[in-house]
């Protein structure tokens, strides 16, 4: 059996050098938490440094945006979830056959993305929307969303049954938006927009994949 040498005693680090190296870690640290994490994620920025680093715009705007977010969510449990009506023209579902559409097994053209559910939504200036999917954790789902003229500002983000939740991105002053998202755990998960231009904006949003409810919450 093979059995290491062990190192000497003059060979092993200090109780001092070990203090020193833990509070030069401890430092650089506070250091990194003061100029980089706290202007980048809650918009505070003692030093200037964040301002100077762009980090600190971005941070405001994901407070901004999880505030309003918090407070139209507030809204939609205390009023409930909106019907969105068959004939209304600013928020119009419009159901695919993507279940019953045949894909030929060698297409000479690429197969266009066929949408599972369509929506179109009007906001005034200061208006806002939320639209919702109830998925499982796992599922899978794909979006695009564009608007006619100005940019929205964004959260797409999941709320949970037990005080859960998840920002998956946020946006500001957008014209669109398109990808896919996993869903971190079982809920509703969709996008909140708000419209902070001057002028009325119609935002469109596609989606498909793996849910159970595509809902309008206000």
């Amino acid at each position: 059996m093979f059995n290491s040498q062990l190192p000497a005693r003059e060979d092993l680090p200090s109780t001092a050098s070990l203090l020193k190296s833990t509070a030069i870690a401890l430092g650089a640290a506070g250091v990194l938490l003061v100029t980089v994490v706290l202007p980048a994620e809650y918009g505070i920025d003692p030093t200037r440094v964040g301002a100077m680093l762009g980090l600190t715009a971005m941070g405001e705007i994901k407070m901004q945006l999880a505030e309003e977010a918090a407070a139209d969510r507030q809204i939609a449990a205390e009023t409930g979830p909106a019907d969105v009506p068959a004939n209304n023209s600013d928020a119009a579902i419009v159901p695919s056959a993507e279940s019953h559409q045949a894909i030929p097994e060698a297409a000479a053209e690429p197969v266009a993305v066929v949408w599972r559910d369509t929506i179109s939504i009007s906001l005034e200036p200061g208006g806002s929307t939320e639209v919702k999917l109830t998925m499982l954790a796992g599922d899978v789902a794909g979006y695009e969303w564009t608007t006619d003229q100005a940019g929205l500002n964004s959260d797409l983000h999941g709320d949970g049954p037990s005080d859960q939740f998840i920002s998956y991105r946020q946006g500001r002053n957008e014209g669109s938006d398109a990808g896919e998202f996993v869903a971190e755990f079982d809920g509703v998960h969709g996008w909140f927009w708000r419209n902070r231009s001057e002028v009325a904006v119609t935002v469109t949003l596609n989606t498909r994949g793996e849910y159970t409810a595509f809902n309008r919450l206000f």
